[in-house]
């Protein structure tokens, strides 16, 4: 089976069994598939290897093509005693609108690529065999659709990519008892050295929560006689920071009744000043490096889960400190290793095919924007929001603002622990940081530039006529974008560097410029490895070094003029 482990370790029951491997599937490019009776339809006219999408060759599949809607269908076995409790059908991402039926009845439906999901299938669920169907429908080129950096032209183009059709992460099954734990948020509190627990409940009971640290038990709380929604806080008898670079994570074990959660947090606190940001009350610059969460094989899936640690590890031995995860949600088992390894990421949403312009794009991309909040919310990892990326005009209309707005707003109310970037590189409207995106490739040009924040107050923003500066922090969130060793039909930003030599020059001029700028918390180079015809990638798209990336390193990791 691909992709065996368990894919939320921030929610993880024993009693769980993985759908991934073999489906039966069938495309239905005319959306004919209900009227031809695929609901009902005891088999279809292919096969599928789950989680990959039907573009990626580890499905099977290979067909990059535009597929307007797919049709999976399997078999599982349910015992008398899984019967007995409640039974969940997980699917951890499927693009982009999908119905689920049971037995042909329908379960339920979700809009969205990214976000996962599930149904509660207990009242349709049978001792015995089952019959599970899921459809999904996908319009790349539809206004009121995100797609990221799924490529709206047949053909990959520029800096977008081969599509994502359908499942692209783990199918699960959940059995759980008849009263259980829904959901949970877990708020540290490095400062006070505790943890505030918010967890929702279904049925009423006594609830436990016991954390440990390496195997000691370092505090616990019983609730009796409870339901519903709890709040409670728990003092930690010893201080571990998670910190970049140290992913110091404390195991926790929820109990509610007879069902049993586990989970994990990292004790650590973000805040921000004049200067920057601070992790636990110190100053850290923000090395960052865009990852776009693409692979040869998988496309939006890695083939294993050694394909997600490797990218961290790439990324630390260059000298980062973190991601910045672009145009994608990341799923939760790439955000765990990170937790593990101390890697600070942002958290963004693939917005790109989105007409900002129009107001009725965005109930569903602020729904499942909320799904994503919730869902990740406990990841030590993630120090920054981000809903939005450079928010072209659309069809010659100019994004609307109260839009934009709107969402910063309704972030910062599932969140007011983290800071949220609007609308990264153009247009902000309402911001926490302001971040602005210059691939200029001449060093002292780009120097000059942004010296003149330090020196006179002014930032040099390429849209100031649309976006007013108002003196917030400023973060470099996308530069550099350089093609070395670029193939036939390459893409990049700007001139490509002649040879390595000259890339390394280029590449210390600019991003010196970055950690000597007194006025700069923080830089984001694009990018880590190639993807397909995009190649400026310090790695290619297989993750071979293009360059020496110890160089690298040695230039990423001088201290900061803002670090203390």
């Amino acid at each position: 089976m691909k992709r065996p482990e368990h894919p939320q370790p921030q929610f993880e029951r024993e009693n769980w069994q993985n759908l991934n491997g073999q489906w039966q599937f069938e495309t239905d490019n005319f959306l004919s598939g209900r009227a031809r009776g695929l609901i009902e339809a005891k088999s279809l006219n292919n096969e599928i290897t789950l989680p990959f999408c039907p573009e990626s060759a580890l499905s099977g599949i290979g067909n990059t093509d535009f597929i307007n809607a797919v049709w999976y269908k399997r078999t599982v076995n349910i015992s008398p005693a899984q019967a007995e409790g409640r039974i969940f059908l997980h699917i951890g991402a499927c693009d982009y609108k999908t119905e689920v039926w049971i037995n042909a009845r329908s379960a339920g439906t979700h809009k969205g690529g990214f976000a996962s999901f599930c149904f509660d299938i207990t009242a349709l669920i049978l001792p015995g065999e089952n019959i599970i169907t899921i459809c999904a429908e996908d319009d790349v080129r539809s206004p009121l659709q995100p797609r990221g950096k799924q490529s709206e032209t047949y053909a990959s183009c520029n800096c977008d990519y081969t599509r994502t059709t359908g499942v692209w992460q783990t199918v699960w099954l959940e059995f759980t008892p008849q009263e259980y734990i829904k959901d949970f948020k877990i708020t540290p509190c490095a400062a006070a050295g505790s943890a505030s627990f918010s967890v929702m409940l279904a049925g009423t009971g006594s609830l436990s929560a016991k954390i440990y640290y390496q195997g000691a038990l370092m505090g616990e709380e019983n609730i009796v006689n409870c339901g519903q929604n709890v709040h409670f806080s728990i003092k930690l008898d010893e201080i571990h920071l998670w910190e970049p670079g140290h992913g110091r994570l404390y195991d926790v074990i929820l109990q509610f009744g007879q069902d049993i959660a586990h989970t994990y947090f990292g004790l650590r606190d973000i805040s921000m000043d004049s200067r920057g940001m601070l992790i636990n009350g110190r100053h850290v610059f923000l090395r960052l490096v865009l990852d776009q969460g693409f692979y040869p094989d998988g496309i939006y899936t890695a083939p294993d889960e050694e394909a997600l640690r490797r990218d961290i590890e790439l990324s630390l031995a260059a000298g980062f400190n973190g991601a910045r995860l672009h145009q994608k949600a990341f799923e939760p088992r790439f955000l765990y290793h990170c937790d593990a390894m101390g890697y600070m990421v942002w958290g963004e949403y693939g917005n790109w095919g989105m007409d900002y312009s129009n107001a009725e794009a965005l109930p569903d991309m602020l729904m499942e924007w909320l799904e994503i909040l919730n869902r990740d919310y406990n990841h030590p990892s993630i120090i920054c929001w981000c809903p939005f990326n450079e928010t072209w005009d659309y069809a010659g209309r100019r994004q609307n603002s109260s839009l934009i707005q709107a969402v910063y707003r309704a972030t910062k109310q599932a969140d007011y622990t983290r800071p949220c970037v609007d609308a990264s590189g153009n247009y902000h409207v309402q911001t926490d940081i302001f971040d602005v995106h210059d691939y200029e490739q001449n060093a002292d040009i780009f120097k000059e530039r942004y010296d003149r924040l330090f020196k006179t107050g002014e930032l040099f923003d390429k849209y100031a006529d649309r976006q007013p500066y108002r003196g917030e922090l400023v973060l470099m969130s996308e530069y550099g974008g350089t093609t070395l060793h670029p193939k036939a039909d390459a893409w990049g930003y700007g001139q490509p560097a002649e040879d390595e030599a000259q890339f390394l020059k280029r590449y210390e001029g600019l991003t010196s410029a970055l950690l000597d700028n007194p006025k700069m918390m923080g830089f984001c180079y694009t990018q880590l490895y190639d993807i397909e015809q995009e190649q400026n990638g310090l790695y290619n798209y297989e993750r071979a070094p293009k360059t020496d990336i110890s160089a690298i390193k040695r230039i990423n990791t001088r201290k900061a003029a803002i670090e203390d």
